[in-house]
């Protein structure tokens, strides 16, 4: 009855090593620091017949800019980039939201990154941005 009871711990802990030996790359949240942040208007054709979403309203496009980086030695993919963003009036330019955008890939070391936003027309510029930061996977993201 204990050879019985040893052979089947045997092969249970084989199987368990095995079955970890072809386990896929556990997927973490992986942050990215945004820096050397700045902002544009966007390029007329890109702009051209900007409207708030849902509204009506007339709205000004603009493009954020700004430096990525990725301290791991692996691509980061499907990065979503958090900030808050003021007017003039230091009034929230997205409100209850800040959840900006994404960015698809995110190389190891330091990149340029592009961002479209969509403010209101009545809000005064310049714009302020502040916390910013993203957040993304380093394996394909499976929907």
């Amino acid at each position: 009855m204990q050879f019985r009871a040893l052979v089947v711990v045997v092969l249970s802990v084989t199987i368990w090593v095995l079955a970890g030996l072809n386990a896929p790359d556990a997927l973490a949240l992986t942050q990215i620091k945004l820096f050397d942040l700045s902002y544009h208007e966007c390029p007329s054709e890109m702009g051209e017949g900007s409207v708030m979403s849902g509204t009506g309203r007339a709205a000004n496009c603009f493009l954020v800019t700004g430096k990525a980086k990725n301290a791991t030695n692996k691509m980061v993919v499907n990065a979503d980039v958090f900030g808050r963003i003021y007017d003039a009036n230091n009034d929230s330019v997205m409100q209850n939201r800040t959840r900006l955008g994404a960015i698809a890939e995110v190389p190891p070391g330091i990149s340029d990154f592009e961002l479209r936003i969509t403010v209101s027309a009545n809000q005064p510029t310049p714009l302020k941005l502040e916390q910013f930061k993203a957040a993304g996977f380093t394996g394909k993201v499976r929907r």
